[in-house]
């Protein structure tokens, strides 16, 4: 393959997507065809030199409950059936069928209602009994099993064709793909991009696609980007040629086994995952490294390729033609990470796919385009944008910890309501965190904060176990909500963003973001949406006024930064430090929040009486607002239900 030199490059372009693989090659073939062809992509080796060459290649639309992944999804599947007769080069693509077994009672409850959502969908979800699996897949074996969930229209694909076929695509419409140009650095000029330097020379742009796979994190590393990534090993063997065979029978998935299973070329591709996988050079990806393969650790996967055989018998005594590890990257909450990123204008990214980059690229592309283009995302990408991640996530010690976990969480219980991360937790901890801990709290994380979900006191009740059932936590839940609606609660809102918006301007530029009505009195509070410009939500947020030309917002923990939607000349708006804080929710008459601004000790009986607290704009709660206004109101004061003193710290304790 011909390799392009410093004259071959443009000297400008509207859009450099910096990434050959079938992520990168999808945006770039998308942004063609909504007739930005002023778009270059450049790939420092070949294209799908990276991940995309050794990718399994299944197609797959059932088994997300995202409305948003499951379109994406369905528009790749469609776009490799239909991409041959565009470009006149085949994806590869087979509708031969998929088949999710479920070999247990949690599986099978959650695969019946992943189904009913995704006939929502519009995927075309049939549940097969043990018998029907056998004749669609008669080498398996379903003695075990319960049932299986068949999608007659899903299939396989091959990644690399899919890749040139789109990337022709792009070429057709105009777009530029210069092969053997590594980009050394991301230009900008006055917090925005303003080119790419690479060892070609510089090419003078408007927006950045960093689309570089594994390589992403350091790349945006060099801009001040922040992208939690990682790679991980990832594992596959193809056996010697099986007889009996058919090429046409269904991919399989199989959890209980972590194991997927297609033809390949006369034998069986049986794809592994792990429990506790091997994170790949925590350190730096190496720069040169291209169509990777990585020595397999046979004892390590032993277990695993034992277990996976076992659902196909025959495999057992097959031979293994090719015993496969190659690197593939993950994501601290196992969802992609697309979109503008909150540290530099016009720096979009589109990386972190974990397994999932086939079967979505197609879609994920189509969506990045419409992004760029349009200036806001065509469908909902709460948990995929960049702005739910945290800078913690891209430490050293973080990504060594949670990555460890991730190949497990995709075949284990990690989509149950129960599931918690275990890797990579007490980031932060609020100043009363060992207090909490005292009063037998059960922890969860979130954005790297350690929050007692609920309390057990001094008793020991069960653990709880995977699934949709009634948890040992019912109890004590229901303890606290009757403590809250009938008297008052104490809460930790440390997670919270916190925001003061000021200036003559600030109840205008709020009421033009906001769903609702925030122009109210002061000492008021309103729940409400703030709206981008096409309607859609861009945060969840509670407004408070706090003076006639000042107000607090805070938001949720997913968000890294809420309120970029403020810009207004004559409206300050300044984000807060996370910091710890409780607040205190009365009941009884109107809406009361005692905060501690962490300048002095308050007893609660000191402004028991107080109508209408003055809130200090860094310690606001947000939470339970549902439970207070369903419950009976009482007439007692705060000094009956409690007298407690609380000293809160400004400081947040961040422990890595």
């Amino acid at each position: 393959m011909s390799q392009p030199t410093s004259s071959t490059l443009p000297p400008r372009a509207r859009v450099v997507v910096i990434g050959g693989g079938i992520i990168g090659t999808s945006i770039a073939y998308h942004l063609g065809h909504l007739g930005w062809t002023d778009t270059v992509l450049v790939e420092r080796d070949q294209l799908t030199s990276g991940t995309t060459w050794h990718a399994a290649g299944l197609m797959v639309t059932f088994g997300s409950t995202s409305e948003t992944s499951t379109e994406l999804r369905k528009y790749t599947r469609d776009l490799y059936a239909n991409l041959e007769a565009e470009t006149g080069l085949a994806t590869g693509f087979k509708p031969v069928g998929f088949i999710e077994l479920a070999a247990d009672a949690g599986r099978l409850e959650e695969y019946r209602r992943v189904s009913t959502f995704n006939r929502y969908c519009g995927v075309d979800v049939h549940e097969l009994s043990p018998r029907e699996v056998a004749d669609m897949f008669p080498l398996a074996r379903t003695d075990d099993l319960l049932a299986g969930f068949y999608v007659a229209e899903d299939g396989r694909v091959n990644p690399v064709d899919a890749t040139m076929s789109m990337a022709k695509g792009a070429r057709q419409t105009g777009v530029r793909i210069a092969q053997g140009v590594s980009v050394l650095e991301v230009l900008m000029r006055d917090g925005a991009v303003s080119g790419v330097l690479t060892d070609q020379g510089i090419i003078e742009c408007e927006y950045v696609v960093n689309a570089a796979g594994m390589w992403a994190r350091q790349l945006g590393a060099r801009s001040g980007v922040s992208i939690p990534l990682q790679a991980a090993e990832h594992y596959y063997l193809i056996t010697e040629h099986m007889p009996g065979l058919d090429p046409s029978w269904p991919v399989i998935e199989d959890p209980a086994n972590y194991g997927y299973y297609r033809e390949e070329v006369g034998g069986l591709m049986i794809g592994l995952f792990e429990k506790e996988c091997a994170p790949w050079n925590v350190g730096a990806i190496p720069a040169d490294s291209s169509f990777t393969s990585i020595q397999p650790d046979w004892d390590r996967m032993g277990p695993y390729v034992e277990a996976a055989m076992s659902r196909v018998p025959v495999s057992i005594d097959t031979g293994i033609r090719t015993f496969f590890c190659g690197p593939e990257s993950f994501t601290p909450d196992l969802r992609p990470i697309i979109g503008p990123a909150p540290e530099v204008r016009n720096y979009f990214v589109a990386a972190g796919l974990n397994s999932i980059g086939i079967l979505t690229g197609g879609g994920l592309g189509r969506l990045v385009a419409h992004w760029i283009v349009d200036g806001v995302p065509p469908v909902d990408v709460t948990g995929y944008a960049i702005d739910r991640t945290a800078t913690y996530e891209t430490s050293r010690r973080f990504r060594a910890e949670r990555t460890v976990e991730q190949l497990g969480v995709l075949f284990g219980d990690g989509w149950y309501p129960t599931f918690k991360q275990r890797t990579a937790r007490n980031i932060r901890r609020s100043v009363v965190h060992d207090r909490q801990v005292a009063a037998g709290g059960r922890f969860n994380a979130s954005f790297g904060w350690e929050f007692a979900e609920w309390f057990a006191g001094s008793e020991q009740p069960q653990p709880a176990t995977p699934g949709f059932h009634r948890q040992p936590s019912h109890t004590f839940v229901a303890r606290e909500h009757a403590a809250v609606r009938n008297g008052v609660g104490v809460l930790d809102m440390s997670l919270m963003a916190k925001l003061s918006v000021q200036g003559p301007a600030a109840a205008a530029v709020l009421g033009r973001l906001s769903a609702n009505d925030i122009d109210r009195e002061v000492g008021r509070l309103v729940y409400t949406q703030w709206l981008d410009a096409a309607g859609g939500i861009a945060a969840d947020v509670t407004v408070c006024r706090v003076a006639d030309d000042r107000f607090l917002v805070v938001a949720g923990d997913i968000n890294k930064d809420p309120f970029k939607l403020v810009r207004d000349e004559s409206v300050t708006a300044v984000p807060f430090p996370g910091a710890s804080g409780y607040s205190v929710v009365r009941p009884d008459g109107p809406w009361s929040f005692i905060n501690y601004d962490g300048s002095r000790r308050t007893r609660l009986d000191h402004v028991a009486h107080t109508p209408r607290v003055q809130v200090s704009e860094a310690r606001y709660v947000y939470a339970v607002a549902d439970m207070v206004l369903a419950g009976p109101k009482t007439e007692k004061p705060l000094s009956d239900h409690a007298a407690l003193t609380f000293t809160v710290a400004v400081a947040e304790k961040t422990h890595r």
